[in-house]
């Protein structure tokens, strides 16, 4: 089992070993006003920047909108495009971490949802740049980059793929905070030993269901929460001390120019509450059949970064008890497409998505839809979600 002294002292003996290859800093972003106001709870990160502790889906910091806790703060060197260059330059070899496959991970592009973050310095701003450590399933790593300013700011998350569906559920965010922090200490481009902010967020975050937890191979149970023991309640997903690691980075590889494009047919199979239009607690249905997922990303000679995702599928849903997994009702199709936009350059950022629900056929009794939507773009920040029930 990984233990987090265990990662740190591996990541220092790593670090002695380094040196930074570019002192240049960047400059300065300018600040600028937005039309979504600054959330409460904003808290100091760095001397210089503060920070809403968690990521978003909109820009409500209602206690319930607190989607993934920050971990990690980036600063020197630190924008996300140079991040990301840094990362996919790694191999999987990780002297001194267990033998477990998912630690010989490389980074790649990954497909993910859009969130939102705020700080002082950038204000809202969106996860244009998205990286995993892993394939989509059964397990990986998954970093979601936030522009703040000068700086960036993270989250990590290790998660399992929910089977027979496009989900994950995160495991643990501490866990992906030290492997973050191991393979930047490997880059050998930190000007300083990995430090830490205040405490920003909470030791442990959202919880993982029991009926997850109880299907990971007794090993994946005891790295993420300390027993290899099945459990009748759920497990909080642990976030070590509740501080982020601040990561101070003299240099950068250079950004390089190509395209990334990863397309995955999956296949639903799975009981699952009805996500919208729900008439109460034992409203689930069996959702089949594939789902098509494709992202392409392009780096430019310029360094601009441009990214394009899109999901689509028809899907048979059927009605059933959860208690008994029995059908309560006729099966019938849903459409299911989802589109994503973003790109990043040394002026700006941008990141839209777009997601559709529709049960079929429309206009009868019982059938709902489900649309979101979500911009940010400089001042410009949208968020929408229609829910409609015939």
């Amino acid at each position: 089992m990984l233990s987090r002294t265990h990662l740190v002292s591996a990541a220092a003996m790593a670090l002695a070993g380094c040196s930074a290859t570019d002192s240049t800093g960047p400059a300065e972003r300018p600040t600028f006003a937005q039309s979504a106001p600054e959330p409460a709870g904003v808290v100091p990160a760095t001397p210089s920047l503060s920070i809403y502790p968690y990521t978003l889906v909109n820009f409500s910091s209602a206690p319930a909108d607190r989607f993934d806790p920050i971990n990690i703060v980036f600063t020197g060197r630190a924008d996300p495009r140079e991040i990301r260059a840094d990362l996919l330059a790694l191999d999987g070899n990780r002297p001194g971490l267990p033998a477990a496959p998912f630690f010989g991970c490389v980074w790649r592009d990954a497909i993910g949802d859009m969130q939102t973050a705020y700080s002082s310095a950038g204000g809202w701003t969106g996860s244009a740049i998205q990286l995993r450590c892993g394939e989509f399933g059964p397990v990986r790593f998954h970093l979601r980059l936030f522009r703040a300013g000068a700086m960036t700011v993270a989250n990590a998350h290790f998660e399992v793929l929910i089977e027979n569906t496009a989900d994950h559920q995160v495991l643990s965010w501490d866990l992906a905070e030290q492997l973050v922090v191991y393979d930047m200490v490997r880059t050998g481009l930190l000007d300083a030993a990995p430090a830490a902010t205040d405490v920003i967020n909470t030791s442990t975050h959202r919880a993982v269901p029991s009926v997850i937890f109880n299907l990971l191979p007794p090993d994946l149970r005891a790295l993420v929460s300390g027993s290899p023991d099945q459990t009748t309640a759920d497990v909080p997903i642990p976030n070590g001390d509740g501080r982020a690691t601040i990561l101070s980075l003299g240099g950068a590889q250079p950004i390089a120019a190509g395209t990334f494009t990863e397309v995955l047919p999956l296949t639903y199979g799975q009981v699952i509450p009805r996500p919208f239009c729900s008439t109460g607690p034992l409203d689930y249905v069996l959702v089949s059949g594939p789902v098509a997922l494709e992202k392409t990303v392009t780096v430019d000679a310029d360094g601009r970064y441009a990214s394009t995702f899109t999901a689509s599928g028809r899907l048979e849903v059927t009605p059933v008890n959860p208690l008994t997994g029995q059908p309560v009702g006729e099966p019938y199709e849903a459409e299911v497409g989802e589109q994503q936009e973003s790109w990043m350059d040394d002026d700006g950022e941008m990141v839209l998505a777009l997601v559709r629900r529709t049960e079929l056929p429309q206009g009868v009794a019982g059938r709902g839809r489900l649309q979101t939507r979500l911009k940010v773009e400089g001042p410009v920040t949208q968020f929408t979600r229609t829910e409609s029930c015939d």
